[in-house]
């Protein structure tokens, strides 16, 4: 298991802008009410809605949001959404996966291709990305939980497969299967997290340095403003320097 991590993750850079909270909460209630549509309508019954109810609340998502999406879903009432994924080559020749919720695909996948294209990437075929990460759960806990080895002896006695910490946060890796086992187990140990999902994490980096970190920044910030876009996943890596420099 790694203790330390040689890139941060700038899926979530600091600093953006407050406007972008009413788009997270959108995101968050299609999948809150996606999640209650085709499962139970109650978070113990139903592990897709308990984990998005839950990362909802470690958003500061208000109650009443949350229980108007829960009830949308339970009542069959609006959208139909289906689940779509994406993937594609951005600057610098990173790969990125990007899944969506949407209820016009045609829609979707123009908007996604135009998207890549007009800030240097292009949009590739079923399976020419995910092969380079792998599927895993994703718990992240804040730095005041514990030490790095008090939260690296929790991860291993939970059965986790790797641990990244710095100043901010720790952040474990299950695997696929054992997520729910090993998510159980350290909230015992350690409390609840701060978020729990299911993420594509890449199996090796790519270093993304100059011009190209500034159009690949546009490129990410324009997929997340998407309407159809819940996450985005890729296998860059920039340094302070130049996300200071150019993002």
């Amino acid at each position: 298991m790694a203790g330390h991590s040689k890139f941060k993750n700038i899926m979530h850079r600091k600093g953006r802008a407050d406007a972008a909270r009413s788009k997270l909460f959108s995101k968050l209630s299609r999948e809150i009410t996606v999640a209650a549509k085709t499962g139970m309508p109650d978070p113990a019954m139903n592990p897709r809605l308990r984990l998005a109810v839950a990362n909802a609340k470690a958003e500061s998502m208000p109650k009443d949001n949350i229980e108007r999406a829960i009830k949308k879903g339970a009542g069959g009432d609006g959208e139909n959404y289906e689940e779509v994924r994406y993937e594609g080559f951005g600057p610098g020749g990173v790969n990125l996966i990007v899944e969506g919720l949407t209820d016009n695909r045609n829609r979707a996948a123009s908007n996604i291709r135009s998207i890549f294209a007009k800030n240097g990437g292009n949009l590739g075929a079923s399976g020419s990305v995910t092969f380079q990460f792998d599927r895993m759960g994703e718990l992240t806990y804040p730095a005041a939980v514990g030490s790095e080895d008090t939260v690296m002896e929790a991860a291993i006695e939970a059965g986790a497969q790797d641990v990244e910490s710095d100043e901010d946060s720790h952040v474990v890796y299950t695997a696929f299967e054992d997520f729910a086992e090993v998510a159980t187990a350290l909230e015992g140990a350690l409390g609840e997290p701060k978020s729990s999902k299911i993420v594509w994490r890449p199996k090796n980096t790519t270093a993304v340095t100059g011009d190209a970190v500034a159009t690949l920044m546009k490129l990410l910030d324009a997929l997340d403003d998407d309407d159809d876009v819940q996450n985005v996943y890729g296998d860059y890596e920039v340094s302070d320097e130049d996300m200071e420099k150019y993002a």
